[in-house]
């Protein structure tokens, strides 16, 4: 894929990862995921409690709760649970990973990733970068 066409997607791919997060119930910042293989979403997230919890994000003084999965976490997860593989994939999230959410992308095998907003702590972008994963910056 040339260049230009592959900026065309991947700012596409973004804008629908960033319309997903809308869908998060957090308040203090809504993110959103989607993992992509050979032009097909085979995965998306939220960050949001786990399955069964309330859906508030945040305690009485406005903290994120401990317990809250990043919208990678929940991406890399729901892809798990299916028959598909993230092996090869491309992750579009609004805000770069944080070093946890960095490991489990490099343990789910994603050769790239491509974000939109840099989050205040670039380790997680670091060992990315040194793990072999393709991490790429576009600002939409």
């Amino acid at each position: 894929m040339t260049n230009e066409k592959q900026k065309k997607y991947d700012v596409a791919y973004l804008r629908i990862a960033q319309e997903w997060g809308k869908l998060s119930y957090c308040k203090r910042r809504q993110v959103g995921a989607i993992i992509v293989k050979n032009g097909m979403i085979i995965s998306d997230g939220y960050n949001g409690t786990p399955t069964g919890f309330d859906n508030q994000c945040e305690d009485e003084n406005n903290y994120t709760k401990w317990y809250v999965l990043h919208a990678e976490a929940n991406a890399i997860t729901k892809v798990s649970a299916s028959t598909q593989s993230s092996e090869g994939s491309t992750l579009y999230v609004t805000l770069s990973p944080c070093t946890d959410c960095s490991k489990l992308i490099h343990q789910a095998k994603i050769k790239r990733v491509v974000y939109n907003e840099q989050y205040k702590d670039t380790s997680g972008l670091e060992f990315l970068e040194k793990a072999g994963v393709e991490v790429c910056q576009i600002e939409i």
